[in-house]
């Protein structure tokens, strides 16, 4: 008798590549929010490093050591906390942001349904545990 479900076989060649090509995308995207406020950073990081750790563990593990990007990562995987600072430019970029769509537009429906999403995901940061 087998305990447990077969082991899943190794990704393929093409399955490697797609992601690592979105671990790569991510991890520029995630340095363009580093210098743009209005561009998440973490949140593309852990995206490359779930894509890495399926295309690539070695490249995963660079994102983990690396001296500036590194203890943001670390610390959502280890402890799953978040750095006040980092909370607060989030949700202070996310009301700008939807400040900008409001007087952009002037439509109640499209700045309502992006508030109710913003809302949601301020309320998901600011309940996680503060660094």
């Amino acid at each position: 008798m087998i305990d447990g479900p077969p082991p899943k076989p190794p990704p393929g060649r093409v399955a490697v590549l797609v992601y690592r090509g979105i671990g790569v995308a991510c991890v520029a995207l995630a340095t363009i929010g580093v210098f743009l406020p209005l561009m998440p950073t973490t949140v593309f990081l852990l995206i490359a490093l779930w894509a890495f750790a399926r295309g690539s563990p070695e490249w995963a593990e660079r994102v983990r050591r690396h001296p500036r990007l590194g203890p943001f990562v670390r610390d959502w995987e280890e402890r799953r906390v978040i750095p006040r600072r980092a909370k607060l430019l989030a949700v202070s970029m996310m009301a700008g942001g939807l400040a900008i769509l409001w007087f952009a537009s002037h439509n109640p429906i499209p700045t309502l349904a992006v508030g109710a999403i913003l809302a949601a995901v301020s309320g998901y940061i600011v309940t996680r545990p503060s660094a």
